[in-house]
């Protein structure tokens, strides 16, 4: 009897170190789990960029500048970029497109488009385009998302599309039109701060007319597209749509925001409710996320290139108004400084929209949130 107790007082105290070596090795186990997860999430703190261009205030970019700038993307980038002129201003002054993608991957990809100055006073609107080209450049060998929107898609660039306004340092081409009044959206429309006059006689230029009550009107021309660069951005549009077309951004100053589609003072149609939560919601991401601000309707301007871009194409549209309300013209500012900073203010939203480049696409909302690098956004001046 005792010697069958003994026994069992051994498979007992077995049964006790089976039981406690299973549930050491089960914490083990699960602390190499737990080792390894937390390995991979510092690995993915590493795809942040590291580089930021090295950009110095007051350092703008003309019409010459930037064609050297935009060669030398292309001398140094070969496989990454494509420039092309798509069509001539006004002047005769080619108006390039700057394409990055992996040349090499040939998989169907999506298309965006970014344009700058299209009033070619607003210089800040047109170095962000540059700024932005760079950025995604010198970034694409050492990081893994940037690379992948390399791979996945074509990102047009428009840094000039007012090549003479912005070497005259004029918000209109050279035949004295507002080109962001000369599209088929509530064309020609006094209360949208247009007014159709064109080049009276063949050489006389009214920019703009000031009415009383009204405010100011500029010279949307005679007829929509009736001017070369915005054919040529017309054109580009039209070329994009069957290259998944994704978004548009169109860059202004100085208002301090970001907002979609109407400007117009007459609308052509309501936009789908939900169409209109895309926009609320990359708008209330811009807001929440960078300095810029978030509106429906920041003022009315018939006539303009984001109510066109989403009228006749069905794309995403925006516009992006950098810097700040003391910068702008019309109010008494017009100055150009701290180019550096306001810079880095742009890049959240260019990011936030090309990592959701596919949700857009698809009039989905964006799920994405981007990665930003060290210092970006800055802070406010």
């Amino acid at each position: 009897m005792k010697l069958k107790n003994k026994y069992c007082i051994i498979a007992i105290i077995l049964v006790i170190i089976i039981l406690f070596s299973v549930i050491i090795s089960s914490i083990n186990f699960d602390n190499k789990k737990e080792k390894k997860y937390n390995k991979t999430k510092k690995e993915k703190t590493f795809d942040k960029p590291c580089f930021l261009p090295d950009w110095k205030d007051g350092e703008y970019h003309d019409y010459k500048a930037t064609t050297e700038k935009i060669n030398f993307f292309n001398d140094k980038y070969p496989d990454l970029v494509e420039i092309k002129s798509i069509g001539r201003s006004v002047l005769e002054k080619n108006i390039w497109s700057i394409c990055l993608t992996n040349e090499k991957n040939t998989d169907t990809k999506y298309s965006c488009l970014i344009d700058g100055c299209i009033h070619g006073c607003e210089f800040e609107a047109g170095e962000a385009c540059l700024y932005l080209a760079e950025y995604l450049l010198i970034n694409y060998d050492t990081n893994n998302t940037i690379k992948n929107f390399f791979n996945q898609s074509k990102i047009n660039i428009i840094p000039l599309l007012n090549p003479d306004g912005r070497d005259s340092d004029s918000r209109f081409n050279d035949n004295g039109i507002d080109l962001c009044r000369n599209f088929d959206v509530d064309f020609g429309r006094l209360r949208g701060s247009a007014i159709r006059l064109g080049k009276i006689l063949g050489f006389i230029k009214i920019p703009i007319i000031r009415i009383p009550f009204l405010g100011y009107v500029n010279n949307c021309g005679k007829r929509p597209l009736s001017e070369p660069e915005t054919k040529a951005l017309d054109k580009m549009m039209n070329d994009l749509k069957d290259e998944k077309f994704s978004f548009y951004l169109n860059c202004h100053t100085a208002v301090h925001n970001f907002f979609g589609p109407w400007s117009a003072y007459k609308p052509p149609f309501e936009i789908p409710n939900e169409k209109k939560e895309i926009f609320k919601t990359v708008g209330n991401w811009v807001e929440k996320n960078t300095e810029y601000e978030n509106v429906e309707l920041s003022y009315c301007a018939s006539g303009t290139a984001v109510d066109w871009c989403f009228y006749k194409y069905d794309v995403p549209s925006f516009v992006f108004e950098i810097l700040s309300k003391d910068y702008e013209p019309w109010l008494g500012g017009g100055k150009h400084d701290n180019l550096v900073h306001w810079m880095k203010t742009t890049l959240p939203v260019y990011i936030y929209l090309i990592e959701n480049i596919e949700s857009l696409y698809n009039w989905e909302t964006p799920q994405i949130e981007p990665i930003m690098p060290d210092g970006i956004p800055p802070k406010q001046l």
